[in-house]
């Protein structure tokens, strides 16, 4: 069972749903890009029953607000989004487990507040998004960026609106990690039913950007980290650690920090399963997870 939360904010509210009992340790789950808290009601159920989880919808995502008229969806607003929930939560200290976006935010958020975070959980996601190493590469990203958002607000058009067979073949069409299920899941939260149809609760504004850092950034980020983190990755995700070698140096020099410093408080696991393990096939990484939640920290505060 779980209860509906709701958190107000300067533009509305930050939607939430929970889990367990309210005196456990606290979990903050963070969804991916253009999904919903949903994403975890397979795989809660099957984790320690001690913790309390919240699973929260960014906002323009779920069942949140969407920002303000003339507003982007930047890395540091989804960031803030955690900070104000975590405040109205009173937490302190907590456990961050992000998928895929949310997996960035989570790092993200573990990098600017070290003290806050006990455990990081990233599923199918590294802690941050690679920048083009090309400058030129780097300035035609950026525009597209501001031109995607002005030719959203001229158009502005209504919501298009689609039986419950459509909606759900559209999201698989946009997806193919998804399976059929995991994506009726998904529709439960992200979608609103009209007259006319179900309409997808999503802004279409979060499309108009994706912040990423440098890979010297990346290193120097996740030797920040001040305590345990747990990085999965799946075999068929979008990640495939396996073929990322000759792709790009990023991995290469992930791997280095890993082999030093790092290797004492992050496990990096691989599992069978695809961008949506998580949800798929809960199973796969749900004991892996446990054990994660569950084992006491060892290493020294920094």
């Amino acid at each position: 069972m779980f209860s509906e939360l709701k958190f107000p904010v300067p533009w509305g509210h930050v939607a939430a749903k929970a889990w367990g009992p309210l005196e456990g340790h606290p979990v903050l789950c963070l969804h991916g890009w253009l999904d919903n808290a949903n994403t975890f009601d397979k795989l809660i159920p099957l984790l320690p029953r001690e913790c309390y989880y919240v699973a929260m919808d960014f906002s323009g995502h779920g069942l949140s607000s969407h920002r303000p008229a003339g507003s982007h969806y930047h890395l540091l607003d989804y960031v803030s989004d955690v900070r104000r929930v975590a405040a109205a939560l009173q937490w302190r200290r907590f456990t961050l487990m992000g998928h895929s976006m949310g997996g960035t935010v989570a790092g993200m958020f573990s990098f600017l507040y070290p003290e806050m975070v006990d455990k990081l959980i990233l599923l199918e996601n590294l802690g941050f998004l690679l920048a083009p190493e090309d400058t030129e590469a780097w300035l035609k990203s950026k525009r597209m960026v501001i031109d995607r958002l002005l030719s959203l607000e001229a158009k502005q058009q209504t919501p298009k609106a689609r039986s419950p067979e459509a909606a759900l073949q559209r999201l698989l069409e946009a997806n193919r990690h998804l399976t059929a299920e995991g994506g009726a899941i998904l529709l439960q939260r992200g979608a609103t039913e009209t007259p006319a149809g179900l309409v997808y609760n999503r802004d279409m504004r979060v499309r108009t950007d994706r912040e990423s850092l440098t890979v010297e950034q990346c290193v120097k980020l996740l030797q920040k980290i001040q305590d345990r983190a747990l990085i999965i990755v799946a075999q068929d995700g979008l990640l495939v650690p396996h073929k990322l070698d000759n792709r790009n140096r990023f991995v290469k020099a992930l791997r280095e920090a890993f082999e030093s410093t790092l290797k004492e408080h992050i496990q990096l696991v691989e599992v069978p399963g695809s961008h949506f393990v998580h949800l798929n096939e809960p199973e796969v990484v749900s004991g892996i997870i446990s054990n994660f939640l569950t084992a006491q920290n060892t290493r020294a505060r920094l």
